[in-house]
């Protein structure tokens, strides 16, 4: 069977082994660092444009990686995360992206020193089965969700760096209500929340709020 052909740019090349391996995390660090300053109590705003000239002012990890257009795989792979993030869960797409960077990070070391990287994937497998069980047994605690004002605290903590911040109190009552109204009581006992088909934000231009 003849080998399939290939056809490149000029400006092509291949590259294999560790140098390709060095040049992902160099990728990934970089989508990481782009994002770092937009976390925690202290983020910043990055000013975006569009392509027609429309600027916005977001903290978003999300947000800030859709309008940013890269080449490098490693670095596609890591705004795929930040977007995955976003579909499954809502919230943490920074964190997300900021934390993987860092892992790749304290990877690199071991990779300079021919350490196989199954062996690294193995040992920061068994770091996240540790982290679990310490999660699950030493830091998560139950929470009563018909006690609003409990649930209103667990709101604000997700809503304490955005840019509506100085409207956390009527955001996060929108945001429970909302919630309430789609959820679903499953035969298991547990209860099913489905946002992305129930609930829709709509943008009003010329709302004000009171």
């Amino acid at each position: 069977m003849q080998a399939p052909m290939l056809v490149l740019k000029n400006n092509s090349k291949r590259e294999s082994g560790r140098k390709v391996q060095l040049s992902n995390i160099k990728a990934a660090k970089t989508i990481s660092d782009i994002i770092r300053t937009c976390l925690g109590p202290k983020a910043m705003l990055k000013m975006l444009m569009d392509p027609m000239g429309g600027i916005v002012m977001t903290n978003d990890g999300n947000a800030i990686l859709r309008e940013i257009q890269v080449q490098h795989p490693a670095a596609k792979s890591m705004i795929e995360i930040s977007r995955t993030q976003d579909e499954e869960v809502g919230d943490g797409t920074t964190s997300v992206i900021i934390l993987a960077g860092e892992l790749l990070k304290v990877a690199e070391p071991f990779l300079v020193e021919n350490m196989h990287p199954t062996v690294i994937i193995a040992a920061y497998r068994q770091a996240l089965e540790d982290a679990v069980d310490m999660m699950r047994n030493d830091v998560a605690k139950s929470v009563d969700i018909n006690n609003r004002e409990e649930m209103i605290k667990i709101i604000k903590s997700s809503l304490g760096t955005k840019f509506m911040k100085g409207w956390n109190d009527l955001a996060c009552g929108i945001a429970l209500d909302a919630v309430k109204c789609v959820n679903i009581d499953d035969k298991g006992g547990y209860k099913e929340i489905d946002i992305k088909r129930y609930a829709k934000k709509k943008k009003v231009p010329t709302a004000t709020l009171r």
